[in-house]
């Protein structure tokens, strides 16, 4: 009977654990009774499960020792009567006689302040009203506009006159919307947005910053981005809030999320309950360094797989994401991304860094890097190619490329243009860094000249280009992203480029003070001319299906290049075969030189859309061409269709 008894207990047990997020840990919440569950390396002696009033400080309140779910099993499990709500509790694993110390937990998705402590709470009370409603913008991967940013950045400074500055609500704000929506962006990339480490969330009142690249709680809004941190519930409540705004704005939310490393080893979630488990080391026994933080977790290991995909099913279902930036995705193997990728529904938009930081424990052809996204469909990476194509070397700041007026950089132009796919106009063994394409389809290609890392677009000029004047800036500036906006791979933009951002020249801002980091509105109004032409180009790629025709083989049809000069590059697109095109002959070209040229398109009328730092799709004039020939002002672009 006892055994019966056991048996039973264990049944009801696995029953409880929360399905919605992994069958085999977490806690999941009933009035009458909680249902505890760690997972530990099979060599685990103890689990002591703690519950506490609070979320910092105190003594626990009650303590109860986990029992194995089956002999010589890694699932430790426990039942505590009575309601809960409201109350915290942690882990502590024995291994070697001795305890690893308290944590969260792998899969905690409520938090106490600073997350140290998972709390109970009924998930189904933190939907904010309408919530069941919610529904992510059906926007295909090719029409997409990424907009990055970061939540501090985005609405600290009183020049934006937020209520909620640096915290989810601001995006819920007129002003927010009204701005995104003005601009034209359909999807806002934020930065990382889980629980880490490096804000304390107890001295919020004291300057703080950091981009965020440093995980602590995987599933649980931030803490410093929420009015408060001390209850669970609001931030989960406030981030729900943000999605919702924005997607009645018709515009999606991307999340950028930070599987490849953790905040340290030691007083990780992972380390504590599974030891060495999720990390991998090199053949010395040392932590492998991929990351280029201390550590890389092992994706290709079945836990890590699991949590890897489980944790993204969790925000899609729990949150309503729309889609995921995977920082240093070359850390991950191909299996677990394309495992990913298989778990969520289509329209899931994935994107990642196809690089690492460092050589990692594991072998290079089977990582999630650039050059085997081909192995991957439906999986983007950015194209590092046409980025320094255009501004210049990643490992050199002062170093100009094509937008400095520096020859050699026209093909890595053209490779980005036609979003990395096999193109006859491209000559691979001129492109700067990829010699072959590496995207199957241009929607694997992430078109941009900069993001939060490095420095932003206009630092980058001000380095590279000397003696540039303010109208050389602005010039310069709005040819960068005329080259982005008009490519077939998926655009993506740094916020604050439309108001002409800079950083006062620091080149990694992570934790640079407000100061460094803020947008500063007041721009808008100093410079109109940079908004005014940036919302009018991404109208103009929104409404034309030539500029995003969504597959390689339309891309091949119907866009060619012209012959190619130094600092020079312009190419051609047959609107009349591509479905729902209203332009015909559509020419583009981007001269960098600080003097105007020409290249020669047939004889006739052309609609003048863009031209001298000034954008309409609606036509700013119209231009007979004599003898063929068309002339493109100094370092701008030119855009005319007949």
């Amino acid at each position: 009977m006892k055994r019966i008894t056991s048996l039973l207990v264990a049944i009801i047990m696995a029953l409880l654990v929360p399905l919605s997020i992994n069958a085999r840990t977490g806690v999941n919440y009933g009035p009458s009774a909680s249902a505890f569950s760690v997972e530990t390396n099979t060599d685990a002696q103890q689990v002591k499960l703690r519950i506490y009033k609070d979320g910092l400080g105190g003594k626990p309140v009650k303590t109860v020792n986990m029992k194995r779910a089956l002999k010589g099993g890694t699932l430790w499990q426990a039942s505590v009567k009575g309601d809960l709500k409201g109350m915290f509790y942690t882990f502590d694993v024995k291994y070697g006689g001795k305890f690893r110390g308290e944590c969260a937990g792998v899969w905690a998705t409520a938090v106490g302040v600073n997350g140290k402590r998972g709390a109970i709470v009924n998930m189904a009370e933190t939907d904010p009203q309408g919530w069941s409603a919610d529904k992510r913008p059906s926007i295909p991967a090719k029409d997409l506009i990424l907009y990055e940013m970061h939540h501090r950045d985005f609405s600290i400074d009183e020049s934006g006159d937020f209520t909620h500055r640096g915290k989810f609500l601001a995006l819920t704000e007129p002003r927010a919307i009204g701005h995104l929506k003005a601009l034209g962006v359909n999807a806002v990339h934020i930065l990382p947005s889980f629980d880490y480490a490096s804000v304390d969330e107890t001295r919020l009142d004291e300057p703080q910053y950091n981009w965020g690249y440093d995980p602590v709680n995987y599933n649980v809004p931030e803490g410093g981005y929420s009015t408060d941190p001390y209850k669970p519930e609001v931030r989960i409540n406030e981030f729900k809030q943000m999605v919702q705004a924005l997607h009645r704005a018709g515009i999606k939310v991307i999340l950028d999320v930070v599987y490849n490393h953790t905040w340290d080893i030691d007083g990780s979630n992972f380390q504590r309950t599974r030891p060495d488990y999720y990390y991998r080391k090199n053949a010395d026994g040392t932590y492998s360094n991929g990351s280029g933080c201390g550590n890389e977790t092992a994706s290709d290991r079945e836990g890590m797989r699991q949590f890897m995909v489980e944790s993204v099913k969790y925000w899609v279902d729990e949150y309503h994401i729309d889609g995921f930036r995977f920082d240093l995705m070359g850390v991950h193997d191909i299996e677990t991304m394309n495992a990913i990728r298989a778990a969520v529904p289509q329209d899931i938009f994935i994107y990642g860094e196809g690089w690492s930081a460092g050589s990692c424990a594991y072998p290079g052809e089977k990582l999630a890097m650039k050059a085997n996204i081909q192995q991957m469909p439906g999986i983007a990476a950015f194209s590092d190619c046409m980025r320094d194509g255009l501004r210049g070397p990643w490992d050199s700041n002062s170093k100009a490329a094509f937008l400095g007026g520096v020859k050699g950089y026209e093909e890595s132009i053209k490779f980005g243009i036609a979003g990395a796919i096999q193109h006859p106009g491209v000559d691979y063994s001129k492109v700067n860094y990829s010699k072959a394409p590496y995207a199957t389809e241009p929607t694997q290609m992430i078109a941009y000249v900069s993001c939060h890392d490095d420095m932003c677009l206009v630092d980058r000029l001000k380095a590279s280009v000397k003696g540039i004047t303010i109208d050389e800036l602005i010039r310069l500036d709005l040819l960068a992203q005329t080259v982005v906006m008009t490519s077939q791979g998926v655009p993506f933009m740094l916020s604050g480029e439309e108001m002409l951002r800079d950083k006062k020249g620091v080149h990694n801002s992570y934790e640079s003070p407000d100061s460094i980091n803020h947008l500063d509105w007041t721009n808008l109004e100093r410079y109109p001319q940079v908004m005014d032409y940036y919302k009018n180009l991404i109208a103009m790629r929104k409404a034309h299906p030539a500029f995003h025709m969504g597959s390689a083989d339309m891309v091949r049809r119907n866009l060619d290049f012209l012959p190619t000069e130094n600092c020079l590059v312009a190419f051609h697109i047959n609107g009349r075969n591509v479905p729902g095109e209203s332009w015909g002959d559509i020419y583009v070209a981007f001269n960098a030189h600080k003097r105007a040229r020409t290249i020669e398109v047939p004889e006739g009328t052309y609609t003048v859309v863009c031209r001298n730092i000034k954008c309409d799709q609606a036509g700013l004039t119209t231009v007979k061409t004599k003898g063929g020939k068309v002339t493109i002002p100094a370092q701008s672009a030119l855009i005319i269709h007949n």
